[in-house]
């Protein structure tokens, strides 16, 4: 029988797949979302995984996963705010709905996922949040212009170290992973060459070094306010 639950979003593809499977591979029951997660054939619906449908942009679908999770498993332990786009283009060129999209699927994305989970995880008296943010707002490259990404993953690594504080006498903490490019299939192969060499490990990291991030810092139960960069060095400094 599954000892935690998690919910999962962005869980269709990528970093939040691997998560998902993951953690059910270590025994979570897990709540899996992603906009049409249900039809996408990647993950199966079992005793311990819920798919459900939904735009983490939108209040309600937020709220439908910590309430699918307390109605499946009466406990809500980890949410993994995994789901986010990415729009390059230089700022003075920057369309409102290109910012709107991006603030409102990264930003309110996270407010409206998180809110109803930490308010369950406060009556339990413990909990964890983990925000997959980006290595690149520490240190912005010349050339990967994209203004929506670095204003709204800056706002997520804020978000983790102050809420890190707020409640760190509740039992509830708050971490982010901060990824470098990742082999997933938001990189097309014809872009790795150019994205290896945004870090001085010049490689794509790699699902599985992100998975490894998410269990330890699930397990680090002195850990808070963590922004963990898995990104070959990429935050360190110019090279």
């Amino acid at each position: 029988m599954s000892t935690k639950t998690a919910i999962v979003t962005g869980a269709s593809s990528g970093i939040g797949l691997g998560i998902a499977k993951a953690l059910l591979a270590e025994g979570y029951s897990v709540i899996a979302n992603a906009r049409k997660i249900s039809t996408s054939e990647v993950i199966e619906s079992s005793d311990c995984c819920f798919l459900v449908d939904g735009d983490v942009g939108l209040r309600a679908t937020g709220a439908s996963l910590t309430e699918m999770a307390l109605q499946k498993t009466g406990r809500l332990d980890l949410v993994v705010n995994n789901a986010g786009i990415f729009m390059p283009g230089n700022f003075d060129e920057y369309t409102e709905e290109q910012y709107r999209s991006t603030m409102i699927t990264n930003a309110d994305g996270f407010f409206y996922v998180t809110q109803p989970a930490v308010r369950h995880m406060k009556t339990q008296g413990r909990g964890h949040v983990v925000t997959i943010t980006a290595a690149f707002v520490d240190q912005p490259i010349a050339g990967l212009n994209a203004f929506g990404m670095y204003f709204s993953k800056g706002a997520l690594n804020a978000a983790t170290t102050s809420l890190a504080i707020e409640y760190a006498t509740t039992g509830i903490r708050f971490n982010a992973i901060a990824p470098g490019s990742i082999d997933t299939p938001m990189n097309q192969p014809a872009n790795h060459e150019f994205l290896k060499n945004l870090h001085p490990i010049a490689r794509l990291g790699r699902v599985d070094e992100i998975v490894a991030a998410l269990l330890y810092l699930d397990s680090a139960e002195f850990v808070t306010g963590e922004i963990l960069h898995i990104d070959g060095g990429a935050h360190a400094g110019k090279w």
